[in-house]
């Protein structure tokens, strides 16, 4: 079979298509036959190499798919063979103070398929049973391979840990991201009032669409000035920044007294330069969120298959194309999701 990975970090020219040893699952695996498998900035900055991580060449990466279950491990019973599935990537040991507490994601020995230990864009994968999603019939591979990741992060983000409110006003950064526009989805069916940021009448029209009540063109406007003019310098009760360093400080000054900063990452750089007498003096609060618990994936993804929300689909390219995924991600060409698809599935 075939699968993307690549022998070294690097630019690109690292990725290739190639073949790769069939998976062979253990007890408690499944084996997926892959039918659509989306990109994530995760797996461009896997690519490059990221500090911390020392993974073993060839590296598959890939957080995100969707497929038909072709084999089960001797201990599986929540999967047979033709069932419809979805891969929800964050891997937890189940036995530490936090797994017990019903914390998975904050596991001593929390990681991610993909990043630390091979990923999913191949044609067939080796996956853990907890990892795995019932995704119900009709649902498209495009939606069923593209949601996970994106949509889990923001649901726990928002909901569960920045625990929006019906009336609340949201600034969400970069909303023609996967996490972005999943972001705007979410603060809008909560009922908060969204505002979002994005660097082109296009996308910003796209997040419009996607529950947007203001958009604001952060390369033609001072985003922080115009949430504070069209808030009558009052700020948003919560700004959802996955950007970092180039933004942090004007998160900061467009929050409320008393608002919250929400953050999944930090595409910018993890590092950036913060105000603390800010923080303090209008008592404001930084949560950070990693992914989503089990219960937390169903709920969101229950949504997405019965259509409420929609993982926009940018384009849709042959695993062989990868390196082009990755291209369009870096230069932010479109708006919402990159999906790879096997080449023997075209």
């Amino acid at each position: 079979m075939h699968a993307v990975q690549f022998e070294s970090h690097g630019d690109r020219d690292v990725i290739a298509y190639d073949e790769y040893p069939e998976p062979e699952p253990a007890a408690d695996e499944v084996v997926v036959d892959v039918e659509a498998a989306a990109l994530n900035h995760l797996d461009v900055w896997t690519r490059r190499g990221l500090p911390g991580i020392d993974l073993a060449f060839p590296h598959v990466p890939g957080s995100d798919a969707a497929g038909v279950v072709t084999e089960t491990g001797a201990d599986v019973e929540r999967f047979a063979v033709d069932d419809h599935v979805a891969v929800s990537a964050g891997v937890s040991c189940g036995t530490c103070e936090f797994c017990r507490d019903g914390e998975p994601t904050m596991c001593v020995d929390f990681h991610l398929l993909g990043e630390h230990v091979p990923g999913v864009h191949a044609e067939r994968v080796a996956v853990p049973a907890d990892n795995l999603v019932p995704v119900p019939d009709g649902v498209d591979w495009t939606v069923a391979g593209s949601a996970s990741l994106v949509f889990q992060t923001a649901w726990r983000m928002l909901v569960e840990r920045g625990e929006i409110r019906p009336g609340e006003s949201v600034l969400v950064l970069g909303a023609s991201g996967g996490v972005g526009h999943a972001a705007v989805q979410i603060a809008d069916y909560v009922g908060c009032e969204v505002f979002a940021t994005a660097s082109s009448d296009e996308k910003l029209s796209y997040a419009a669409d996607c529950g947007a009540d203001h958009t604001i063109d952060y390369e033609a406007t001072d985003f922080a000035e115009a949430i504070r003019e069209q808030t009558g310098h009052r700020g948003v009760d919560v700004v959802v920044d996955h950007v970092g360093a180039t933004t942090w400080r004007d998160s900061l000054r467009s929050l409320a007294k008393g608002g919250r900063l929400l953050t999944c990452g930090a595409t910018t750089g993890g590092n950036p330069e913060t105000d603390v007498n800010r923080i303090f003096w209008n008592q404001l609060q930084v949560i950070g969120s990693t992914m989503a618990s089990p219960g937390e994936v169903d709920d969101v993804l229950s949504l997405v298959w019965d259509g409420t929300f929609e993982p926009r689909i940018r384009e849709v390219l042959p695993m062989s194309e990868a390196a082009r995924g990755h291209e369009l991600l870096e230069n932010r060409e479109g708006f919402g999701k990159v999906v790879l698809r096997p080449d023997s599935e075209l």
